[in-house]
Parts: C-alpha cells; sequence; structure tokens
C-alpha cells in the first residue's frame, strides 16, 4: 500500500506492507507498477515449422517423388517379378506362365518376392531422381537465360574471340540423363539385392543373409555388380523417358490451350513415354540383368559386350528383347501412375507456393 506525506507530496511516498513502512523517492512507486510483469513461455510452432519446411520447392519435389514411387512399387509389384524372371531366364518364357508357375511354389506371396527391398530402394531412387531432374531441369534453363541475357563466358586467342553457349541443349534431356545417373549411382546396391532375392528367393531368403552372403563372395564390390552397364542402359531411358514426357505434355497442352494435363492424360502420356524409353533401351537392360544375376547361374559375362554377344548366340536377336512383354506391362502403368502420383502430390505439398 501506498500513502503520500503532505509535505512532500511531489518527492516522496511511503511504501508499505504488514511488516513495517518505509519512506521513499516518489519515482519508486513508479518502477514498483513497471515491475509487474508476467513470464510468458512461447512453445515453438513445430508442425508450422515442419509445414513451411515441406513447402520448400526443392523438398516439396523431393517428397513428392518418393511417396509417388512407394504407392506405385506397392500397387505393381507382381509385374515386376515376372518381368525381372524372364528378362534373367528363370522359368516360363510367357507371361501367365510365369505367373501360374510362382503361385505353385511360392504361393500368392511369391508375387510380391523381394518387395520388401524394392520398396526400400524405389523411395530413395524415385525421389533422388525426380528431384535431381527438377532441379538440374530449372538450373540449366536459368542459366540459358541469364548467358542469353548477359552473354556466355568467352574466350579470346589473339584476335579470334570464341563465344560459349548452350542454347542448343534442352534443358529437359540434360535433366532426365542427370537423373537417372545420379538415382544410379546412390541407389544402385539396393537394386542388385532387389533382383536377387527376386530371382532365388530360397538362397536369399532375408535381405540382412543376402548383404552378409555377397559381402562374403564379392566383398563391397559384389553390391555394385553390373554398375557400368546399369549406367549406359539408364542414361538412354531416363532421358528419352523424360523427354518424351515433357515433350508430349507441352505440346498436347498448346494444341488444346490448356495449361496442365488432367489426370487421366497424365496417366497416358506417362505410359506412353515408359513405353518408348523402355523400347529404345531394352537390349541393355537385358545385358545389365544378366550381369547382375550371372553369378547366381555359375557364369557372369565379363562385360555388357560379353553379355549381349551371350544372348544373341544363345537365342538370336529375338532374345535381346525376351521379356519385352512383361517389362511393358510393367513399365508403362508404372510409368503412367508414377507421373499421375507426383504431380498429384506436388498440387498437395507446394499448393500455397503454386499460387503465390
Amino acid at each position: 500500500m501506498v500513502f503520500e506525506m503532505e509535505s512532500q507530496k511531489k518527492n516522496y511516498c511511503v511504501l508499505g506492507d504488514v511488516y513495517g513502512m518505509v519512506t521513499v523517492p516518489k519515482e519508486f512507486e513508479q518502477l514498483e507498477k513497471e515491475s509487474n510483469f508476467e513470464l510468458k513461455l512461447q512453445v515453438p510452432d513445430v508442425g508450422r515449422a515442419v509445414k513451411d519446411f515441406v513447402r520448400i520447392r526443392e523438398v516439396g519435389e523431393f517428397l513428392s517423388g518418393a511417396l509417388a514411387g512407394a504407392m506405385t512399387k506397392a500397387v505393381l509389384a507382381p509385374l515386376e517379378t515376372v518381368r525381372t524372371r524372364m528378362i534373367v531366364g528363370v522359368g516360363s518364357r510367357h507371361i501367365v506362365g510365369s505367373f501360374v508357375e510362382i503361385v505353385e511354389k511360392q504361393g500368392w506371396q511369391g508375387l510380391w518376392a523381394g518387395n520388401s527391398i524394392n520398396m526400400l530402394r524405389i523411395i530413395p531412387t524415385q525421389a533422388i531422381e525426380l528431384g535431381t531432374f527438377e532441379c538440374v531441369k530449372r538450373t540449366v534453363s536459368s542459366t540459358q537465360e541469364k548467358w542469353k541475357k548477359n552473354g556466355g563466358p568467352k574466350l579470346r586467342i589473339n584476335d579470334m574471340n570464341i563465344n560459349f553457349s548452350i542454347s542448343w541443349l534442352s534443358p529437359v534431356a540434360v535433366g532426365g540423363a542427370a537423373a537417372g545417373f545420379v538415382s544410379t549411382l546412390v541407389c544402385h546396391p539396393l537394386e542388385v539385392l532387389k533382383d536377387r532375392l527376386t530371382v532365388s528367393p530360397e538362397a536369399y531368403p532375408s535381405i540382412r543373409l543376402a548383404v552378409s552372403k555377397m559381402y562374403q563372395d564379392g566383398g563391397v564390390g559384389a553390391l555394385y555388380s553390373g554398375l557400368f552397364p546399369t549406367l549406359m542402359g539408364m542414361l538412354p531411358y531416363s532421358t528419352c523417358y523424360y523427354f518424351m514426357y515433357e515433350t508430349v505434355k507441352t505440346s498436347y497442352c498448346q494444341a488444346k490451350k490448356k495449361k496442365s494435363l488432367n489426370r487421366a492424360e497424365m496417366l497416358l502420356v506417362g505410359a506412353l513415354s515408359g513405353f518408348t524409353a523402355s523400347t529404345i533401351s531394352f537390349p541393355l537392360e537385358v545385358a545389365r540383368k544378366r550381369l547382375m544375376v550371372g553369378a547366381l547361374q555359375g557364369k557372369c559375362p565379363a562385360n555388357m559386350v560379353a553379355a549381349l554377344s551371350e544372348v544373341i548366340r544363345a537365342e538370336g536377336l529375338g532374345g535381346l528383347y525376351r521379356g519385352w512383354g512383361a517389362s511393358c506391362l510393367k513399365v508403362m502403368p508404372s510409368s503412367g501412375i508414377t507421373w499421375m502420383f507426383y504431380e498429384a502430390w506436388k498440387d498437395v505439398l507446394l499448393v500455397e507456393r503454386i499460387c503465390r
């Protein structure tokens, strides 16, 4: 409580409580009032921070690719199993016969043999691949615009000036090639494991045992068996795949005077892109698979050329396309569904950024 003294009303006041009173300068009254503060603890808004992080363009594209890949593989795992067995020459030569053979020997779950490692493989692979494609495509396009506006690097030799230009490069083709290259380098061991588990589940009953046995047989290099032919096969496939999708999508939207494809159109354009790219690069895919699982059959070709020669000698030129039908049955819906899911997830995760 506060009492003001009459004789010194302007300069002093009395502060007191139950224990007594004291005379102090009046300015202390204001300090006492201002010292009554309320302690507030602000809890970080974790949900908002996560939402803002996800809506960063690169993060949203990365997550969209991961989710699209996971959902696609969960649906199409049986076709992947049949395709892999036919390519490496295990079991029936016909799609229906291969399905029946797997079900008879391993039950319905045999159609999902190796699917656990396949899911572990496809999530980072698809995320890295689609994220790299978008990033490299934007970077090349941006660089082309800057060089067109400001002029590119120049080299002067005596009186001769050489101007460097990348206007002839296709950002989509470069992005597609980079996507296939980077994702293959990072995720190739998972691809090797998936093929081993799919082709020979008896020899490799689990991921842990498969890794252990492969390491004992060939060390770390066994996890990267067939890396060179994989890169050789992936580069034309990936380049053609992304180039086809973007080119057809852009041309179709311009012809129809629309901004984007609907879900059904994405499905069809993606399927067409996968079909074209797979058909062009399929012989390299056959050689790649033979190299990766050759050790299971006790004979591994020395290189890609040797693998191709071996197939031609044994089965003729038609052998280079053995399993092509099963591959198309898998690749076409896989490509279409992946693009459909990817674009859908981008709409969800990046909706606010797009609207801005």
